[in-house]
């Protein structure tokens, strides 16, 4: 059961129903599915000239008896909130981008891969500032999408290491928007990983915008890492609140019995780590070979606790194994 096509990689491959929902006079309306991918916008809306645009990324999952499950919608129903709230958007209730998940995922059900593929229908919901504006403000009018379509790894070769650089370039400033899912933050990241990729990189790691001195995180992941028995991970303002890395935390907790730790991490530092992975929806994790930073590299050669992470995490999503913290919802 699921689609036939071959879907590989993480890009677009087709949708059968795009969700539309409109904000105006102070209230959004009711919403609708349509079967077109296009919309009309105007050439002065203020997300195209002032970047008010904030999205997220969630998926569904194809198990093994053929049903079709969420893995918490309702956290990535709060991020979004709290990225609206920064860019001065109105909140997208949770109860309405559930309702809008759910159809969305009900048209495109016969797009969601198969269980053996280990693909899945990958969930675009955006909000955007549509009004016609020609000095710098807030919009009026606002547009909240919601588009699926199938997809592959994240990575090309899924659960395969990858090779990082430190860049002196900032995804985000000390007090910026760092911590909100903003288109912003993506534009900010595609030149240093461009260059990244030029000197023969999978991607770029960004240090701590004050300093450049402690681990951020990549453009499009969270970093982990593992030191004997404990789950570390940075805590910084500029760092976006990984849904996926929370949910390893609690799986290294109470399933692991690992100790979960979150705090600053020095770029030194990585040299006394066991195994350090990259984390998100898209890449679930990839684990990371080498860091390369001012001449040095840290290597990496255990993937043992992440592999046993990644496969927790993936039994749940798809459905193999029970879970006792309420994540896993079925369409």
């Amino acid at each position: 059961m699921g689609t036939r096509m071959k879907v590989e990689g993480f890009k677009y491959h087709g949708t059968n129903k795009v969700y539309y929902a409109y904000y105006k006079d102070g209230k959004w309306d009711e919403g609708k599915l349509d079967s077109s991918l296009h919309f009309e916008i105007s050439a002065m809306a203020v997300a195209l000239h002032y970047g008010q645009s904030v999205f997220e990324g969630l998926k569904a999952y194809r198990a093994k008896d053929g049903r079709t499950l969420l893995f918490r919608p309702d956290a990535n129903a709060k991020r979004l909130q709290n990225s609206c709230e920064r860019l001065l958007m109105p909140k997208v209730p949770v109860e309405m981008f559930l309702d809008a998940v759910h159809k969305v995922v009900e048209a495109n059900k016969d797009l969601v891969p198969s269980y053996e593929s280990k693909g899945t229908l990958y969930i675009r919901p955006f909000v955007i500032g549509t009004e016609t504006v020609m000095g710098v403000r807030s919009s009026n009018e606002f547009l909240f999408c919601i588009v699926a379509t199938p997809v592959g790894n994240y990575f090309k070769d899924g659960f395969k290491p990858i090779d990082l650089t430190t860049t002196p370039y900032d995804r985000a400033a000390p007090n910026g928007l760092g911590h909100v899912k903003s288109g912003a933050n993506y534009a900010a990241s595609l030149y240093p990983k461009h260059l990244a990729k030029q000197q023969g990189f999978d991607d770029c790691l960004y240090l701590d915008p004050k300093t450049h001195t402690k681990v951020d995180e990549t453009g499009a992941t969270n970093i982990i890492a593992i030191k004997d028995n404990m789950f570390i991970t940075p805590q910084s303002k500029s760092i976006l609140p990984s849904i996926t890395n929370n949910s390893l935390q609690t799986i290294a907790e109470k399933m692991l019995g690992m100790e979960v730790i979150r705090r600053a991490i020095d770029v030194t530092e990585l040299s006394t780590f066991d195994e350090v992975g990259a984390c998100g929806t898209a890449a679930v994790i990839t684990p990371i070979s080498k860091i390369h930073d001012n001449g040095v590299n840290y290597e990496f050669k255990s993937y043992e606790k992440l592999h046993k992470l990644y496969d927790l995490i993936q039994s749940i999503q798809f459905g193999d194994i029970k879970e006792d913290f309420g994540w896993v919802i079925e369409v």
